[in-house]
Parts: structure tokens; sequence; C-alpha cells
């Protein structure tokens, strides 16, 4: 499960026009009862936020679109 914040009051980790570098946290994604702060791949500027908080997502799913 997709989660844009750190709890539902939080303002999100990023949102389009954030920048990002290879170790900003992006997102969590709660995973058999566990939750994972993820950190972005690349440097860059978020373009899109491709999924919705509290959204299922799979393994390899594309979460952010991100210009270097």
């Amino acid at each position: 499960t997709f989660y844009a914040s750190p709890s539902p009051d939080a303002d999100a980790y990023v949102k389009p026009g954030s920048k990002v570098s290879k170790d900003s946290i992006v997102c969590i994604v709660e995973a058999m009862k566990l939750f994972n702060e993820i950190e972005a791949e690349v440097e860059g500027e978020i373009v899109e936020v491709l999924a919705k908080n509290g959204q299922l997502v799979e393994y390899g799913q594309p979460l952010f679109l991100v210009k270097p």
C-alpha cells in the first residue's frame, strides 16, 4: 500500500515540483504489515505522483515521474 505522507494529517513527502536527491524519502510502502520508507533512486524534480494515497501497489510499479 502506497502512503504519500508519514501520517494521515501530515504533508506529503513530495509533490510535483519537489526536488529530490538519491537519499530523499519520497513515500512509505506497506508490505506484510511492515512500513518501508522509500528513497528516491535518482536526483531530480518530481513531475508527477503516479500512485494515489492508500492505493495497493505492486513490486516494480513506477510510483513517480522524475525529471533529472
